[in-house]
């Protein structure tokens, strides 16, 4: 159906819909059917038409428009809306160019307005920037003109209805089995375990199946910019989200406010979805003072670059000697997990590296490795063959011993 038909359809949809204040799914899928079917000889549909036509209608009007088929599709992974210029779309880690796209700007910016309203936050020339989510737990950012040249762009990142577990993640190749079984006992045992990579490695993927080695009796308290983690099976749980400032710039609640507020509710442990600024100074004094088996996770290249930007993020928060700050993180983290996207598009744990203490005479922060992924060539489709090779024992057990595990 082309455009121009389809928005006359459409405008005569809402018209009908006008009288109605309240109406049913139901009753809007009975008014769609005779507006096709008796829409006038300008509105012939072919009978091969009316199915897709039926759902794009229904979704303009109560969903998210061309964007609900993608939301709706499990092998959809990531939606980017380029303004009215094109949208593109992820399926296993290939990113193409899809068929259809928003002809409007005033309806994509309808569309904007729709998310961010679901989630109580708001969007416009003066906040042109906003991140928020859908009601599935999808990961949306929205930028608006006059900061996005080329219209309304939303990027959404989409999770699957149900948690990837470590078993699947093993059975991809993500992570050995052994090194699984390893963080499990370093999990069960209370460790305080930073998770780092870059855009798209899949830190949220591995904080959901690593946070299912939690024992499920613990009270667990889980501070988000967006509610992102899908925790299975603890009762005990909190989920606290942070909120954006209103339009006058007060009644913001910061991942800060958030960290420091969740001292006051007697966790057992706290997972802070990512750390991006002077939050990690508290989510490091979280970690020293008595919290531990928390989990939290960063942007970086390797895990030398997280330790360098968790010092710089400290130092946004609070002016403390360098030296001070990376006794802090020495004593606070005890292992970093490195997730990368490989060439091939695979997500793999390429390192997991032990915190050994700070140096006082080189003033640096020790580390050593346990794990890390050596590349053993490609196959014959192109996918790299490789293994993720024990390295150096883990040296600091007593949160082990303390927990009756051994190695």
């Amino acid at each position: 159906m082309e455009e121009q038909k389809f928005a006359l359809l459409r405008q005569r949809l809402m018209e009908n819909l006008e009288e109605y204040r309240e109406i049913q799914d139901k009753e809007i899928y009975r008014v769609i059917d005779e507006l096709i079917l008796h829409g006038g000889s300008d509105f012939y549909v072919p009978l091969s038409e009316r199915g897709p036509l039926r759902r794009d209608l229904f979704n303009s009007v109560r969903r998210l428009d061309i964007l609900q088929e993608l939301i709706d599709d499990n092998t959809v992974t990531e939606i980017m809306v380029n303004g009215t210029e094109a949208v593109f779309i992820e399926r296993e880690g290939r990113v193409t160019a899809w068929d259809k796209r928003f002809f409007s700007q005033e309806r994509l910016s309808d569309i904007a307005q729709q998310i961010v309203g679901q989630c109580n936050r708001m969007v416009n020339e003066s906040v042109p920037i906003v991140d928020a989510r859908l009601e599935n737990g999808a990961r949306v950012n929205i930028v608006m003109p006059p900061v996005a040249l080329n219209g309304p762009v939303i990027t959404i990142r989409r999770f699957r209805d149900q948690a990837i577990t470590m078993e699947e993640l093993i059975q991809w190749g993500t992570v050995s089995k052994e090194a699984a079984l390893f963080l499990e006992k370093l999990v069960c045992a209370g460790y305080n375990i930073f998770i780092s990579g870059g855009t798209g490695s899949g830190k949220t993927t591995f904080m959901n199946a690593l946070s299912n080695y939690i024992p499920k009796d613990e009270r667990i308290i889980t501070v988000e910019d967006n509610a992102e983690l899908q925790l299975q099976g603890i009762k005990n749980l909190v989920r606290l989200e942070a909120r954006n400032a209103n339009a006058e710039g007060e009644m913001a609640v910061t991942i800060r406010d958030l960290i420091r507020s969740s001292l006051r509710m007697r966790p057992d442990r706290i997972l802070i979805g990512e750390v991006r600024g002077s939050e990690a100074i508290d989510l490091l004094q979280a970690l020293n003072t008595g919290h531990d088996g928390s989990i939290s996770t960063g942007h970086a290249n390797s895990p030398g670059d997280m330790l360098a930007r968790l010092e710089t993020m400290v130092l946004m928060g609070i002016e403390i000697p360098l030296s001070a700050v990376r006794r802090q993180i020495a004593s606070a983290i005890d292992v970093i997990i490195h997730l990368g996207r490989l060439r091939d598009r695979t997500r793999k744990v390429l390192q997991i590296i032990e915190i050994l203490g700070y140096n006082g005479e080189t003033g640096e922060v020790q580390t050593q490795t346990l794990y890390e992924f050596q590349e053993e060539g490609e196959d014959a489709c192109g996918r790299i063959r490789g293994s993720l090779k024990k390295g150096n024992l883990l040296q600091r057990r007593q949160k082990l011993q303390r927990a009756g595990l051994q190695i």
